[in-house]
């Protein structure tokens, strides 16, 4: 019967614990507006911390006018071990450019590597015609 009981016992504390984290999550905060030509902007914030906000525009990207849809924005959270993080972006014709404290750098290029890139650069290898 002690099995039974511890059992039942722990079953009931998984159970209560599966009901906690299951619970939504609150916004407190909401907003966003769509215009006919495609701009548009949202943000938000949630009851644990979490803001977002974005606006983005249609953007004509090269010389043959495709269109595509450049956006900034800025996310913020805790991550679990505690450590507040924010990030803040452009995505356009460039890619996505996240900047934020806990991104890693790149490390520097070496003087001499950087010495050898830029004579490649200026001094381009002169392309063989194929025979045919």
């Amino acid at each position: 019967m002690k099995i039974f009981v511890t059992v039942l016992a722990l079953v009931a504390l998984v159970r209560a614990q599966q009901q906690t984290l299951q619970q939504p999550i609150a916004i407190v905060r909401q907003a966003q507006d769509i215009s006919p030509e495609g701009s548009y902007s949202y943000s938000y914030e949630t009851e644990n911390g979490i803001a977002a906000a974005e606006l983005g525009e249609p953007r004509v990207i090269n010389e043959e006018g495709a269109a595509a849809i450049a956006a900034q924005g800025q996310f913020q959270y805790t991550a679990p071990d505690g450590t507040p993080i924010a990030v803040s972006y452009v995505a356009d014709e460039n890619g996505f450019q996240p900047q934020g404290a806990h991104l890693p750098v790149p490390q520097p290029i070496p003087e001499a590597i950087q010495r050898a890139l830029d004579y490649i650069a200026t001094h381009p290898q002169p392309q063989e015609q194929s025979s045919q």
